[in-house]
């Protein structure tokens, strides 16, 4: 398979302190890829690296085969990689199809301009509703995004994130907060807006992650600790010394 990010000797000081040390990563195209590890261990501030919201000490990025190493997070979403769950992108007060039809008007370079007529805004209706089908919310459609439960309301910022038209997702702990019935929910539809996606996401979940991921990086004190399926890095004993050690069971 070819690879769609790759990271290459990736570090990361503060003032003195090495966040993320010269991590080597290759996210390969069309996978589910999950990036975990202890309390610590360096996942958050490896997954700002690679979403541009912090510039490496030293090292590459690239996506696609484009050096992205020193781009602004808008300036990747424009080539197709799109950070999800970062930050609620609800806007409590609008239904869903407004919501969608907000990223929509985004992606094509328009304001949301609230006195436009409703006319104008319809354009947008038939490729919203795609979206809201595609994340199961189709009963849902005009409903006040604050009455969602916490678990839709994640499965509305995935459908904003798809009007988009991401070739690759990076989701930071996406199951953060949810009650097993919606983690369940979620588990599903990440596997299915992955067809044909790939996938990178930080998650604290292990039954998710063992779930869901093609391949899985463990970083421990910023560095890679092990790689593989989930298999594989489950039986790796300073993996399982690791999270021991950091008070997980």
């Amino acid at each position: 398979m070819s690879v769609m990010l790759e990271a290459r000797g990736l570090t990361k000081e503060f003032k003195g302190f090495v966040a993320v040390n010269r991590v080597d990563l290759r996210v390969e195209k069309g996978s589910i890829h999950a990036l975990i590890g202890p309390n610590g261990a360096g996942k958050t501030t490896c997954f700002n690296l690679l979403t541009k919201f912090l510039q490496p000490t030293s090292g590459t990025i690239t996506y696609d085969g484009r050096d992205i190493t020193r781009l602004a997070p808008a300036e990747i979403a424009r080539l197709g990689l799109v950070r999800s769950f970062q930050i609620s992108a609800v806007f409590p007060e609008l239904s869903v199809l407004q919501n969608v039809r907000v990223a929509l008007q985004r992606k094509r370079g328009e304001s949301y301009d609230f006195w436009r007529s409703e006319a104008f805004l319809r354009r947008y209706d038939d490729e919203a509703r795609h979206h809201i089908n595609e994340v199961g919310l189709s009963d849902f459609t005009d409903h006040r995004a604050a009455e969602l439960s916490y678990g839709r309301k994640r499965a509305l910022e995935i459908a904003a994130t798809l009007a988009l038209d991401p070739d690759m997702l990076l989701l930071d702990e996406p199951m953060a907060g949810m009650a097993q019935a919606d983690v369940e929910r979620i588990s599903a539809l990440i596997r299915r807006v992955a067809v044909n996606r790939t996938i990178l996401m930080v998650e604290h979940n292990l039954s998710v992650v063992a779930n869901l991921s093609d391949r899985i990086t463990v970083l421990a004190r910023g560095e890679i600790l092990a790689e593989g399926d989930y298999a594989t890095v489950s039986k790796n004993p300073d993996v399982i010394d690791a999270y021991i050690g950091a008070g997980h069971a």
